[in-house]
């Protein structure tokens, strides 16, 4: 037999470490080749890690939200054609490291009785308790400070446990109350994607100058052409919302503002304008906020950019969506749905320098061409990196998309270019 050390693997794009998200694999486990492992995160993405041997787990490195450094040894397997029993001498082949981990099979549990289910909390542990004598009170630490902090003299109390332990049950009547099952606190580790949320915000907020502008549009007009696309969609075509429209509306605005669809690259002080429109469409998913990407947007028809959002959204909700998928938006469209309340503050997805927030749109009594009319009314909340996009032209970009949305065939007639 032999040992194969296997290193935290070079995840690309100049990754110098990875966050331990989660082992799929302990000591003492016989794993096959290609067999998930482990999960990490790089600043980039999500990466599952396939075990590249069959063998038997010696040791591993890192808890979940420990970084390990690419190269450092990431986990340590046992290989060879035959496996020894867990008792069995080891082979001088095998470097002496390896015996340590084979008690790998626990000592087998002790024949005497294990106290019941709600007694003993983690941090005591089992041992062998002589019979109950006069006067003497068996109770837990944790029911102990139960009854410490419910005010019970557990002298007074009769316990019902083997023994005459006294059980978190027996307090209550004691109390005249239920006693509290557990602490009120608990700690959450923040690990994993929401650590890398938590990072990137704060980075955010703390280096980019935010500029939000907020406007009302009346999406009346955008939302009698949403129903009747929808009753004339395709067979395959999922039913419109307005995400889509908003998202064909942005990319012919940008035509006229290509300030706002531009990455800062801090490193070199340099700002990279692009042609094409990459629209991030801010998703939230079970493990927290993700932006997958619509590529070339400004190339794509409304059943084909509906189609695209509604592909990726899917995948970026199981899990499923590539690293190519989550990268490389040039601006980012958010919205709350039914939730968007009437207005909010979105942060800028760096290294963008702009983003569009989509509020609930709800109908409401409006003075319209003269008269008080019911019209339906939604805002727009857009924050701009205020160092590289100025005050007036953010609020004339938002009031170009405003036209659009409130004309929205406008959207689909070609532009005239003058002369």
């Amino acid at each position: 037999m032999s040992q194969y050390v296997f290193k935290m693997p070079d995840l690309g794009e100049g990754t110098v470490d990875a966050e331990i998200v989660a082992w799929h694999t302990k000591p003492g486990d016989a794993v096959a080749e290609d067999q998930l492992i482990v999960e990490v995160m790089t600043d980039k993405a999500a990466v599952e890690v396939p075990a590249p041997v069959s063998g038997r787990v010696i040791s591993i490195t890192g808890a979940p939200g420990d970084k390990v450094a690419v190269g450092s040894p990431l986990i340590v397997f046992e290989v060879g054609e035959e496996r020894a029993p867990a008792a069995a001498p080891v082979s001088p082949a095998a470097p002496p490291p390896a015996a340590k981990p084979q008690p790998a099979a626990k000592p087998q549990p002790s024949a005497e009785p294990l106290p019941t289910a709600e007694a003993l909390p983690r941090a005591e542990a089992p041992r062998a308790a002589p019979p109950a004598r006069q006067g003497r009170v068996m109770a837990s630490p944790a029911n102990r400070r139960r009854a410490r902090e419910a005010g019970i003299d557990l002298a007074t109390v009769v316990g019902s446990g083997p023994g005459g332990r006294i059980l978190r049950t027996d307090l209550e009547p004691a109390a005249g109350r239920p006693v509290a099952a557990g602490p009120e606190t608990s700690e959450i580790k923040v690990i994993g994607l929401r650590r890398l949320i938590a990072e990137r915000m704060s980075e955010a907020k703390r280096n980019i100058p935010h500029f939000a502008y907020v406007e009302e549009v009346d999406v009346t007009e955008l939302e009698s052409l949403r129903l009747h696309l929808n009753v004339s969609r395709p067979a395959d075509a999922a039913a419109l919302s307005y995400l889509p429209l908003v998202v064909m509306a942005l990319t012919r605005v940008l035509e006229s503002f290509p300030q706002c669809n531009v990455l800062y690259d801090a490193a070199r002080g340099v700002l990279v304008r692009h042609r094409a429109v990459h629209v991030g469409i801010a998703t939230q998913t079970p493990d927290g906020l993700k932006v997958p990407v619509v590529r070339n947007a400004q190339a794509l028809g409304l059943w084909e950019a509906a189609g695209e959002i509604r592909r990726l959204a899917e995948r970026a909700r199981s899990g499923k969506a590539t690293r190519d998928e989550l990268i490389g938006s040039t601006i980012t469209v958010t919205s709350l749905g039914k939730l968007g309340g009437i207005a909010s503050t979105p942060i800028i997805n760096a290294p963008e320098v702009a983003i569009i927030g989509l509020n609930k749109a709800v109908e409401r009594p409006v003075v319209h061409q003269g008269a008080v009319v019911v019209r339906r009314i939604m805002n727009l909340s857009s924050s701009f990196d205020h160092r590289f996009v100025d005050g007036y032209d953010a609020a004339a970009m938002i009031q170009a998309l405003k036209d659009l949305l409130e004309h929205p065939a406008m959207i689909f007639i070609p532009k005239v270019k003058s002369k």
